[in-house]
């Protein structure tokens, strides 16, 4: 159970104080295991002796236990510790378990049962001790589980709490009031490990399997109702918890409610609302309840709700903030054609997803990608903020196809607007396919690395820039080689720079490191990009993480010059048919005779559309990958819109054809004018 997700929750603690007699030898120092909150003095006779080791249960965090009073005189009379013969609790959800624990042997020669606490230190030893143990949890789970283990077999012998869901945080209110309602059958549980038998007389804790939890309406004017509304526990020999009861336990709850005052139906109420209900048990051979009992339920129930609340509200909180957090980067990169992609994110904070780095990969026209990587100076969550800003911005410039040195500039110009002291740095690139090569612009960034084949690692001579946000600079674009098989590694600061280290000493180690990396699969064959990422990120140390971290790793594939075809068309009336003739002989020699009809109609269409429009040559394009793409390029800038032509217009139909038959198709503008595309899946 996550509490991000608020899930309602069932937890039952079952006592086996019957179940392990104390005897009469005293306990020593030596086997305590939780001085942190030590147990009240709550029962009167003495303690056990520390059972065998196989015997003995091994817990973590062991409930609250009754221990032998010293003398009045004695310093530790007020808080002794516990012994290691302290009985267990059971925890149980039919959601995920919180927690469960197996019971303790029997004891052949069980006499003795706990007698209540008679003092009122006691009381209050007790409650300071329990609310400690439930103060330390963090969570829903870890709150309700410790509800259970102060309460169970100190105060009672067993605990059923109930939480209303959903939980409401902020403006959300639940359309009607919800329980989660526990069932139980009659069967004996069934234990493998024979540990229970019919004729035991001690409590036996139901069985996981017998344990089904369903949620049940809560009518405005019934009983359970009128019980939750309380703002005190009541005992459940109580007209109106006798009224309740049913509802809230269901049919057969007389099995479960023991008769008297061996009960106890407490609200849990948080900071506005009732949240749910805890039942304090005991069995009918320990005597009943007492009317300061019910203050020390009030006391548990409060601090037990209240925490819920605080946790329920927390973790939908901290729920919301991880998914905005997590809109901020991309949830899976895409797969364009020529290039392999891998990434990492590491956040500095340990308490946010995101700071201010982000890593991007864009598909851009003609079967280009964009690749970008920033970082916004600091690691906060305004960092993030002003980081998703740049990211958006970035991806919008992308969309208009703006050469690398614009992108920068209109990036510089958005951090001025958010305001002086937004400061980041940014590298773009611009990766193309068919020609090999990269476009490369830097604003203040680390320079990126690219690994050759066969293990040489060279840093990328680019010009550094000014970082984005100082305004008044302008950048510059460098076109480097992008060779089959290399790959470009693009990463931030927090990678290379550290208190132990400066930027050029770790850009330095870590082409060496790539370089070892690259050379371990030989001359032939790159490494494998996820196994390259991982071997990046293992050459951090224990002191290397004072920043963020993104790194973005291309690996340049290519697109051979065979499935490449395209030509430079005058804008004429003849155009269209050349056209047509020249996509039918490549898709022939291509052996994708399959798709010529389908493509002659479109290539058609859309060159006809760019004649009409263009002034100087028209460019057509074919592209054979993993599908056929055509791209049609010309000098103006105006996109087609798809419409609905009427029936007596005489065109406007061409665009409603490319859509029905193209498996996509698309159009971005260019610096120089547009480009029209579409897709046909290849048989």
């Amino acid at each position: 159970m996550t509490v991000g997700r608020l899930s309602a929750q069932v937890a039952l603690g079952v006592s086996e104080a019957t179940a392990s007699p104390p005897t009469a030898t005293a306990p020593s120092t030596s086997t305590s295991t939780d001085t942190a909150d030590p147990p009240p003095t709550a029962f009167a006779p003495p303690t056990a002796a520390s059972p065998s080791t196989a015997d003995s249960l091994v817990s973590a965090d062991p409930p609250l236990t009754a221990s032998a009073p010293s003398t009045a005189d004695s310093p530790a009379a007020a808080d002794p510790p516990p012994t290691a013969s302290a009985p267990s609790s059971t925890a149980a959800s039919p959601l995920p378990a919180a927690g469960t624990q197996k019971p303790s042997p029997p004891s052949p020669t069980s006499t003795t049962t706990p007698t209540p606490m008679r003092r009122e230190g006691d009381r209050l030893r007790f409650a300071g001790a329990a609310t400690r143990r439930i103060a330390r949890g963090i969570d829903l789970d870890e709150i309700v589980i410790g509800l259970c283990r102060a309460s169970v077999p100190t105060f009672s012998d067993a605990i059923l709490v109930y939480l209303r869901e959903p939980l409401p945080v902020g403006d959300e209110r639940p359309v009607e009031p919800l329980v989660l309602r526990l069932h139980r059958t009659d069967r004996i549980p069934h234990e493998e490990d024979g540990l229970w038998s019919v004729d035991d007389p001690r409590p036996k804790p139901p069985a996981l399997d017998e344990l089904v939890a369903e949620r049940c309406t809560v009518p405005g004017g019934g009983a359970l109702a009128e019980v939750l509304r309380g703002v005190r526990p009541v005992f459940t020999d109580s007209p109106a918890a006798q009224a309740a009861l049913p509802e809230l336990l269901g049919k057969g709850s007389e099995s479960i409610t023991p008769d008297g005052q061996h009960a106890i139906l407490a609200p849990l109420r948080g900071r506005r609302r009732v949240i749910g209900a805890a039942l304090f048990l005991r069995s009918p051979e320990r005597p009943a309840f007492e009317q300061d009992d019910l203050l020390l339920a009030a006391q548990l129930a409060t601090h037990s709700a209240l925490g819920i609340d605080k946790a329920a509200l927390y973790g939908r909180e901290a729920y919301i903030a991880d998914e905005l957090q997590r809109a901020m980067l991309p949830e899976t990169l895409p797969r364009p054609t020529g290039v392999r992609l891998a990434s990492r994110y590491l956040p500095a904070a340990e308490t946010a997803r995101v700071g201010g780095d982000w890593y991007d990969a864009i598909p851009l026209p003609g079967s280009r990608v964009a690749l970008v990587v920033g970082d916004v100076m600091g690691h906060s969550m305004t960092s993030a903020a002003v980081m998703g800003q740049l990211r958006t911005t970035a991806q919008t410039l992308a969309g208009l196809d703006m050469p690398p040195q614009e992108v920068l500039h209109h990036l510089d110009e958005q951090a001025q607007r958010l305001g002086a002291d937004r400061m980041a740095t940014c590298l773009y690139a611009v990766y193309d396919p068919v020609a090999h090569r990269i476009t490369i612009a830097n604003a203040g960034h680390p320079p990126p690395i690219l690994v050759h084949l066969g293990g040489r690692t060279e840093v990328l001579r680019v010009p550094p820039g000014a970082p984005i946000g100082v305004g008044g600079v302008a950048f510059e674009a460098v076109e480097l080689d992008a060779p089959a098989d290399a790959t470009l590694l693009l990463y931030t600061d927090g990678l290379v720079e550290s208190r132990l280290r400066d930027v050029w000493t770790g850009i330095e180690q870590l082409r060496e490191k790539l370089a070892a990396t690259a050379r371990l699969t030989g001359p032939d064959r790159p490494p494998p990009l996820e196994e390259l990422c991982d071997e990046v990120l293992d050459m951090l140390g224990p002191g290397d993480r004072d920043d963020d971290i993104a790194l973005l790793a291309a690996r340049f594939e290519g697109i051979a010059p065979s499935d490449v075809a395209y030509w430079f068309l005058e804008p004429s009336e003849a155009t269209p048919g050349r056209a047509r003739r020249l996509v039918r002989r490549t898709l022939s020699r291509w052996g994708l005779e399959e798709l010529s009809d389908s493509a002659e109609l479109l290539v058609s269409e859309v060159v006809t559309n760019a004649v009409r429009y263009a002034s100087r040559p028209i460019t057509v394009r074919l592209l054979r990958t993993h599908v056929l793409r055509c791209e049609v390029t010309d000098d103006e800038p105006r996109l087609p819109v798809l419409g609905q032509a009427r029936a007596t217009d005489e065109g406007g139909r061409g665009l409603y054809l490319v859509n029905r038959v193209a498996r996509r198709w698309g159009a971005s503008r260019l610096s120089t004018g547009k480009v029209v595309w579409f897709e046909l899946d290849r048989p």
